[in-house]
């Protein structure tokens, strides 16, 4: 409900700002204009941009082959998200890696990360270079990570001026090393005292557990949408604030794209100010039509900050040049409600009401109380639409990375299981007569609103099951999503 309401006012927002604007178009500056660094000063402060030549060129190398390792054994999928109730395939493919357990989710849709190496987990990757892959852009990560915290105080958004963080100095120090030798770690982050409060709240705000990749080749796509505001062109990616993160963290993204394989100068007319060729980040004021937007072209290996609550208070878009490109895009998600932690501490506690009787071994239920019962078929509703239909609709995409997604899947499939069972449980008890009326009616009552939530969202899968759009992305992917047996079949008579 808060999502819809959300959307719609968002949706008001654009329809107020479109009539505003009528037939005119807001300006917008590039490096070109001359008050393009003092509109950045004033008004974008917090984002920071870098070139390529600032980041070392053994990272470089190790990052571009892994984006092209994870292209080559076809990593990258379009996702099928849903936008004011209808379904779109995303005009860019992507793939999440990141921490193991974790998941990402944005415009409705739930990403699984492939996890990148991680100490103390068993990961089988499908191939060596796919392991390298994943183990270079963590390196990116710990990087990115750096580069975040020295630009969070430079700004002065934190008091200290050092910060030690043992996570990323302890993993690959032959990396770190290598790093510190180049000159982009300074030797005194590894020693210093910085206030407990101030750690703590840099490090949740820098510590990135996952990063969404994309790529696009813009000559391959029939259409792309025209950013609609200030007259910047095609689009890659929307207006957009990023979703589901660690509030005031930081964003940071860098950035690939294939210069020299369609660099060739456009025949259209170029738009005022942005080379229609080349890939670039734009970024306006949300909801702003005084403030002028900024547009920084983006070259191969650049890297961009958005720092503290830049992602809240302002929008950023990315226009598409004509090379295909890559970008690893690094984000502090919250994962309060999308860990694999989390959910199998939710399938415990639901299963907490259920008992088997040590002679018979009949199931049965602990308690009938309103709460007990609305708690375990709300938590039986997030099981089975937040996560086992948001993987097992995804099909077997993971699978091209690594199988590590599978058994705990069938683990939570097998608590699914069960919580049918107790579903089953509780239609029995409340039709026996014996029980008090007035609990009864109040146990049935609440009861009927999860299973009424429950009956329309699998119509709603069941219709996205068959949508234009699943077609389209199942053709486009070359892969067929694929669903248990059991559990086909047990969502099938709940709908009869």
């Amino acid at each position: 409900m808060k999502r819809r309401a959300g959307e719609r006012e968002k949706e008001l927002k654009k329809k107020k700002l479109l009539e505003e604007l009528g037939e005119n178009r807001l300006p917008y500056v590039t490096p070109a204009d001359a008050d393009f660094h003092q509109l950045w000063k004033t008004k974008y402060s917090k984002l920071i941009f870098r070139k390529s030549d600032t980041v070392p060129e053994e990272l470089h190398q190790m990052v571009q082959e892994g984006f092209l390792t994870l292209q080559k054994h076809n990593c990258f999928f379009q996702d099928l998200v849903r936008i004011k109730g209808k379904d779109f395939v995303t005009p860019v493919s992507r793939i999440l890696i990141g921490n193991p357990g974790c998941t990402y989710k944005y415009l409705n849709t739930r990403l699984f990360t492939v996890p990148w190496p991680t100490e103390g987990y068993d990961i089988k990757y499908c191939s060596p270079q796919i392991h390298d892959a994943c183990k270079a852009l963590i390196r990116l990560n710990d990087y990115l990570h750096i580069e975040a915290v020295k630009a969070l105080q430079g700004q002065n958004l934190f008091e200290t001026k050092e910060i030690k963080d043992t996570t990323v100095i302890d993993r690959e120090q032959n990396f770190a090393t290598s790093l510190t030798e180049k000159g982009s770690v300074s030797k005194d982050q590894s020693s210093s005292c910085v206030p407990e409060d101030d750690y703590i709240s840099l490090k949740n705000r820098t510590s990135y557990n996952l990063t969404l990749l994309n790529y696009m080749d813009p000559l391959q796509m029939l259409y792309l949408k025209q950013e609609p505001y200030f007259g910047m062109g095609n689009m890659a990616v929307s207006w957009h604030h990023d979703e589901n993160l660690v509030e005031r963290s930081t964003v940071a993204v860098y950035s690939y794209s294939c210069e020299g394989s369609a660099m060739e100068e456009s025949n259209e007319q170029k738009l005022k100010g942005r080379d229609p060729a080349v890939w670039h980040v734009g970024l306006k004021v949300a909801w702003d039509i005084e403030t002028p937007g900024l547009v920084i072209p983006l070259h191969q290996g650049d890297f961009y900050l958005m720092l503290d609550d830049l992602n809240m208070t302002h929008q950023h878009c990315v226009l598409a040049g004509f090379s295909p490109r890559f970008s690893s895009t690094h984000r502090v998600a919250d994962c309060s409600r999308g860990t694999l932690e989390y959910i199998f501490g939710q399938c415990e506690l639901a299963l907490q009401n259920l008992q088997t009787d040590s002679d018979s071994m009949a199931l049965s239920l602990k308690s009938l109380e309103t709460a007990v019962v609305k708690q375990v078929e709300e938590i039986h509703n997030e099981v089975e639409f937040e996560w086992l239909r948001q993987f097992w609709f995804q099909g077997k995409r993971y699978l091209k990375c690594s199988d590590w997604w599978l058994k705990p899947m069938a683990k939570l499939e097998e608590f699914w299981r069960k919580m049918e069972i107790m579903t089953s449980l509780v239609l029995s008890e409340v039709g026996k007569e014996e029980q008090i009326e007035e609990q009864r009616n109040e146990t049935i009552s609440c009861f009927l609103l999860v299973l009424t939530e429950r009956q329309r969202l699998r119509k709603e899968w069941t219709a996205s099951d068959l949508s234009e759009s699943l077609i389209h992305m199942i053709c486009i992917n070359r892969l067929l999503p694929y669903t248990s047996l059991y559990f086909i079949k047990a969502s099938a008579r709940c709908l009869e």
